[in-house]
């Protein structure tokens, strides 16, 4: 157990341990001091993931993530008899339940860490948990706020200010970041998955040690979260079609669309258009109306009529569209195709439409089997074209981000000569019946 802090304590957070136990020796030899048994692991493997750390690694603080809420001294006691020398005990639990886990902790030498996530007067409730005896603190935002694009909000430095106890901190930190949280008072630093969704783990944790060491930012091409349009933007073109897919539980997928031409990509929000059977007067004008940046859903109402081709994409090109859905038919694909513009179409069709002026803008469609509102984003690609809806566009650009983290350490794992199988375990994890 070490008191030199900042300290370097990596999160756990799988639901398989074998997996856990490989990350954790490779984090050990970048520079990490603690081992978090994450909540995930500890539901899934029970608290064999504990023990199971603590025979691999003698001698190193492990701490037990339990989130308790109620019967406080018997989980401390539960964890230490296990091997973890801290446990986690949330900060909104009852009083009683805290007091009994510090009572615990102290018979059996596991220190107390209590997780401000979800306590709303923090600088009041750390002057309770003061009074109570408590290790450390942890000040946490949760993944699912991540996701939303919510940050710490400055709370950090006033905490520090207010209390002599160590304070932990957790939620989505990089080496990157990692400088600015230990100069606001930050005594543990808490990483999971910028060490353990990347391929090389011990080089991540080498990075966010010497971030630690130096008080300066190292950059990361990996684990930002982002909250705004152009952060939205820049989220999307990282990932792929599939990555957005699983982010939404495997939904959002049109059906039927397939790119023109493939290796081209189109992401931003939706401008809709919805025409008649190859009447391309509302087309043009949609190109007319539509922002830098959008890409067009177009409703055409026929496979067999075209109301898209070559001059209408030119002047998408020239009014800097991101790219063009249509649910019907395109023609000039030749000339489309040497254009490297990104078009996604059901069919192909050599004659067009006339402009009659039927049909709307800016009107919820029906595009591909999927119901298009005006702003919901797209991202297409070779894999297909996938609608986030408007109001999930930050929380799914950033979960999808953390679908590709995740893949990048399951390929690496299968590249060292495991099957996908057997790093995710299936057989164990198929569905009882």
């Amino acid at each position: 157990m070490t008191d030199n802090y900042p300290v370097l304590q990596v999160a756990l957070d799988l639901i398989q341990l074998k997996r856990a136990v490989q990350i954790a020796r490779e984090a050990f030899e970048g520079g990490a001091d603690w081992l978090e048994a994450g909540t995930p692991l500890i539901k899934s493997e029970g608290m064999d993931a504990v023990r199971k750390l603590r025979d691999e690694f003698p001698g190193k603080e492990i701490v037990a993530d339990l989130k308790t809420m109620d019967t406080g001294g018997f989980e401390t006691e539960l964890a230490a008899r296990s091997g973890a020398t801290i446990n986690t005990i949330m900060g909104v639990a009852d009083d009683g339940t805290i007091m009994e886990a510090v009572r615990s902790g102290r018979k059996y030498g596991c220190r107390i860490m209590v997780d401000l996530l979800g306590v709303d007067d923090k600088k009041k409730r750390v002057k309770e948990l003061e009074g109570m005896g408590v290790d450390l603190l942890c000040m946490h935002v949760s993944i699912d706020d991540q996701m939303m694009g919510r940050k710490f909000t400055g709370e950090l430095k006033e905490l520090a200010q207010a209390t002599n106890l160590p304070i932990a901190v957790a939620g989505g930190i990089t080496s990157e970041t990692v400088s600015a949280f230990i100069e606001a008072g930050a005594s543990v630093i808490i990483v999971g998955g910028a060490i353990t969704k990347s391929a090389k783990v011990t080089d991540a944790t080498k990075e966010i040690r010497k971030a630690i060491s130096t008080l300066r930012s190292v950059p990361s091409m990996f684990y930002h979260r982002y909250s705004d349009e152009e952060g939205i933007r820049k989220a999307l073109m990282e990932v792929s079609s599939p990555n957005v897919a699983d982010a939404m539980h495997k939904k959002g997928a049109m059906v039927g669309i397939r790119p023109i031409k493939p290796g081209l990509k189109c992401v931003g929000p939706a401008f809709t258009c919805r025409t008649i059977d190859g009447d391309w007067a509302k087309t043009v004008e949609a190109i007319e109306k539509a922002r830098p940046g959008d890409v067009l859903i177009l409703d055409a109402g026929s496979r067999h009529v075209s109301p898209w081709g070559e001059l209408a994409t030119w002047s998408c090109r020239m009014r800097g569209i991101s790219g063009v859905v249509l649910d019907g038919a395109a023609r000039d694909v030749d000339d489309i195709m040497k254009m490297d513009f990104p078009v996604f179409s059901r069919s192909i069709a050599p004659n067009a439409g006339e402009p009659k002026g039927f049909g709307e803008l800016q009107v919820e469609i029906e595009c591909g089997g999927l119901s298009v509102r005006p702003g919901d984003w797209v991202i297409a690609d070779d894999s297909g074209v996938v609608v986030i809806p408007r109001e999930r566009a930050v929380e799914i650009a950033n979960r999808a981000l953390d679908v590709k983290e995740r893949e990048n350490r399951i390929r690496e794992e299968i590249q060292r000569g495991s099957t996908l199988s057997e790093v995710l375990e299936l057989e164990k994890w198929e569905k009882n019946q």
